[in-house]
């Protein structure tokens, strides 16, 4: 009898297991599951100087970032393009800072070293958001907040060869530069170009040191604001009109190119070089000596991954080219494309140019004197980072103004 009153209540005591195990699956079932983390949309963005379209610095940007949104899983790209005083006259930075991170964004870089104090300025207003900056000095400087970085690519090398490449195509080196504002960095990069202008004239085609000219025309903005900038089209005419068969071009635009172009079509013996974008030659290939270009996907696809990952520090990035492959799209920083109308002699010059600069050869060792005569690197002295980072002027050798005032 007492055998049979503990197996009943057992089973009792079973039926009362599962019931409330049934109950509690019902419950479960009833309420909504909570999105997982990986389902969650990791936004970044991007303020742009200029046009995603402009066949040169902003369109780099634009597809490197577009390139990171379809191969890092879990991304999404945002951006806000013609942040100028031309297409935006009284919209500032922060504010469209504030528009992107209303979007979403936990990550946001911005594309020009005029939005230096408006990225800084920010990233103290957001601090939960990182923010890096594609040029600029803060983090050098001391002035960056914990949550802003600054990255840019080291296209002195590009500016070499471009340099290179003019000085070997020149029928007579008589080179121009058509540059946009003056700065520590436009001056950095034009001086590049003269200094592997120079090398590969003298070093390379053995020509007479005097006869290279230099010649720099600055329009005054990154790419042409109509009544505030010099025209960089009648620039770039001008420069033809001169004697200048080659000019090699440091602003955000492809006036250069498409004015070779032109010229050439009209029977003069004239080249460009243009800049940023790799695609830049197709403007004009029949001008086109090469196009030195920024590839921003190995940078930001990191940042992204980085960022995304919570493992992201802060730094003052200066990338060098993949000296093992500059054309790399997956490693190199800058690239080199050589252009349809530089001949085999000057291509077979360049590559060997920069086989050299591959090797180790530093153009920025003395003796070198600043255009006013003053020394900026004794006989064998090299350069340091921030000697060339921060350029004071032109270089002795070199046609044009040094500073804007």
């Amino acid at each position: 009898m007492k055998q049979q009153m503990e197996s009943r209540m057992a089973r009792m005591m079973m039926l009362t297991v599962v019931a409330l195990l049934a109950s509690l699956m019902s419950a479960c079932a009833a309420q909504p599951s909570a999105p997982a983390a990986s389902d969650e949309k990791f936004v970044f963005g991007m303020v742009l100087v200029g046009p995603i379209n402009d066949g040169g610095w902003s369109q780099a940007h634009y597809e490197a970032a577009k390139r990171v949104e379809s191969e890092v899983a879990g991304s999404e790209f945002v951006y806000i393009d013609k942040v100028n005083p031309a297409d935006r006259p009284n919209v500032t930075v922060e504010q469209v800072v504030d528009e992107l991170v209303g979007k979403g964004a936990k990550l946001i870089i911005t594309n020009s070293d005029d939005f230096k104090d408006g990225t800084r300025e920010a990233a103290k207003a957001h601090p939960d958001v990182v923010f890096m900056h594609a040029s600029g000095d803060d983090v050098l400087t001391g002035k960056a907040p914990a949550n802003l970085g600054n990255v840019m690519g080291r296209m002195e090398y590009g500016k070499m060869m471009a340099g290179c490449a003019a000085a070997l195509q020149s029928a007579e080196g008589k080179i121009a530069f058509v540059g946009p504002l003056i700065n520590d960095e436009t001056r950095r990069l034009t001086n590049s170009a003269y200094l592997g202008a120079k090398h590969c004239w003298e070093k390379t085609r053995g020509g007479d040191p005097a006869a290279l000219q230099f010649t720099v025309t600055w329009i005054g903005f990154w790419f042409n604001i109509p009544g505030v900038t010099l025209d960089p089209t009648q620039v770039v005419n001008d420069f033809f009109a001169a004697g200048n068969d080659v000019v090699i071009s440091g602003i955000d635009t492809p006036e250069a190119i498409v004015e070779a172009a032109k010229a050439r079509a009209a029977g003069q013996n004239v080249f460009a070089v243009p800049y940023d974008f790799e695609k830049a030659c197709e403007k004009g290939p029949d001008a086109c000596l090469g196009v030195p270009y920024f590839n921003w996907y190995p940078a930001y696809s990191k940042l992204v991954v980085d960022v995304k990952g919570g493992t992201w520090k802060q730094g003052w990035e200066w990338q060098s080219p993949d000296w093992s492959d500059i054309n790399n799209h997956d490693t190199s920083a800058i690239g080199f494309l050589k252009g349809n109308a530089l001949s085999a002699e000057a291509a077979a010059g360049l590559d060997a140019f920069i086989g050299e600069l591959a090797g180790g050869l530093n153009l920025w060792t003395g003796p070198i004197n600043l255009q006013d005569g003053s020394a900026y690197l004794a006989e064998g002295e090299v350069a340091t980072d921030q000697q060339v980072w921060y350029m004071p002027q032109l270089l002795e050798g070199m046609e044009g103004q040094s500073a804007s005032n």
